[in-house]
């Protein structure tokens, strides 16, 4: 025969955190630094933002000059035949012929409109490009890694007040069956707790089932073995210091979003640039020092050399290309444009969803205590009733209802603490400073 009550209850959730205390606790910090370090997504961003800063440089914008060595050695044999000023004919069969040239060149573009200094510029907008959207990818995965961390906390919280709940039910089976053996009650009494004990065991193993498929799913934020173990922290802390005017105005500095629209306007205005840059004349010089050498087994000279400097400028224009310029120009002016009502736009659905999850975030930091009052009556309103019951005061229908008030109490708090730390946390990604 059971006798549990509260003491005993409350000694056996002391003793599973004890054991979880002993167990590898990952904290939402160690999951946050192995996801920077072995994430996937955020490696090929990283990659990337380092193909960004290598690509920018005046060579790769075309403000250096280009040297190249050149070898050519050409050679024949032929059947040849002469015939000269004075009538006669020469003949040669298997004839030798040679010509080889080598040397070094450079060409150097001096002015193409300042279109270099713009390639230039664009080089480094890409930079900067590469670097919000890096920060973009970094803010997502964070989020997801933290949503889904506070996600197994809830569940875990869950997981307890199931616990909970099967003590009280196996409990009431107990005193069913005593109640039934001394002729007290029916055996329908018994059968209806066995049949609710039943059910409470149900949820657990499907609440059970969810939380190790969530750990499943971090572990894969985590970029890790998937069957690593851990425990997660008991408790949710919300930051209930957030203020709008502070988010509104960090959206407009820090969004990622935000900033890739208005780094996308200045590549726009710098393509304009580049295309105004085909009005003017481009001017290029080359220079080069070369040896030629060239051998033959007829002719009036059978061997030559030469070596030498040799240099130019040359330059040119576009004077028509079928208005081509004048339509490149507008479809230019036209992009930035769209690029200007992309910021607008964008700045518009930020704004609308900070303002929204704000008004989220404030009602659930109020259910939070709300929930919590409702916990601690649904709580005595439990001891009260096991008590009666314990007695033979109270039907069966009268136990269970507190039973189940008690349960849904405590799940609504943790789920009131998770949906608050959610929109913390969608705030802070809107706001571009995530931070632990």
């Amino acid at each position: 025969m059971y006798n549990y009550n509260y003491a005993t209850i409350l000694f056996v959730f002391l003793s599973l955190t004890n054991l979880i205390n002993a167990q590898d606790i990952l904290t939402v910090e160690e999951a946050v630094q192995i996801a920077l370090e072995n994430n996937y997504q955020i490696k090929i961003a990283a990659n990337e933002l380092q193909i960004d800063e290598v690509s920018v440089s005046v060579g790769n914008a075309g403000m250096l000059p280009q040297v190249g060595l050149n070898l050519m050695d050409n050679n024949s044999v032929q059947y040849l035949s002469q015939t000269r000023s004075d009538g006669s004919v020469v003949e040669r069969d298997n004839a030798k012929n040679n010509s080889l040239n080598y040397g070094i060149a450079m060409d150097w573009t001096l002015f193409d409109g300042l279109r270099m200094f713009a390639d230039y510029e664009q080089l480094k907008e890409n930079q900067k490009l590469g670097e919000a959207q890096l920060k973009q990818v970094i803010l997502n995965k964070v989020g997801e890694v933290m949503i889904t961390y506070f996600d197994l906390v809830q569940q875990k919280q869950q997981l307890t007040a199931l616990d909970s709940t099967i003590i009280i039910s196996e409990q009431r089976v107990d005193l069913a069956h005593n109640r039934f053996t001394i002729g007290k009650a029916s055996k329908l009494e018994v059968l209806n707790a066995q049949v609710d004990l039943n059910t409470d065991e149900t949820l657990m193993q499907r609440q059970k089932e969810l939380y190790v498929n969530t750990k499943v799913q971090l572990n894969e934020y985590l970029a890790r073995d998937l069957k690593i173990d851990f425990e997660v922290v008991p408790e949710i802390f919300v930051d209930q210091a957030l203020q709008l005017p502070e988010l509104e105005t960090l959206v407009e500095k820090e969004n990622p979003t935000l900033q890739v629209e208005q780094i996308n306007k200045r590549i726009s205005e710098l393509e304009l640039k580049q295309t105004k840059a085909l009005r003017y004349p481009t001017i290029f010089a080359s220079t080069g020092y070369n040896f030629g050498r060239t051998e033959s087994s007829l002719g009036f000279t059978t061997n030559s050399n030469s070596r030498g400097w040799n240099y130019g400028f040359g330059a040119s224009l576009n004077v028509f290309d079928g208005f081509n310029q004048n339509r490149n120009e507008k479809i230019a002016k036209i992009q930035i444009e769209n690029t200007e009502v992309a910021i607008a736009q964008r700045t518009q659905e930020l704004m609308s969803l900070v303002n929204t999850t704000y008004q989220t975030y404030l009602t659930n930091i109020s259910l939070i205590e709300l929930e919590g009052k409702n916990e601690a009556i649904a709580q005595e309103n439990m001891e009260i009733t096991v008590e009666k019951y314990r007695i033979g005061i109270i039907p069966t229908i009268e136990f269970r209802t507190a039973q189940l008030n008690y349960i849904n109490a405590k799940v609504r708090h943790s789920n009131a603490k998770f949906q608050a730390k959610l929109s913390e946390i969608i705030l802070k990604q809107l706001a571009g400073n995530l931070v632990l």
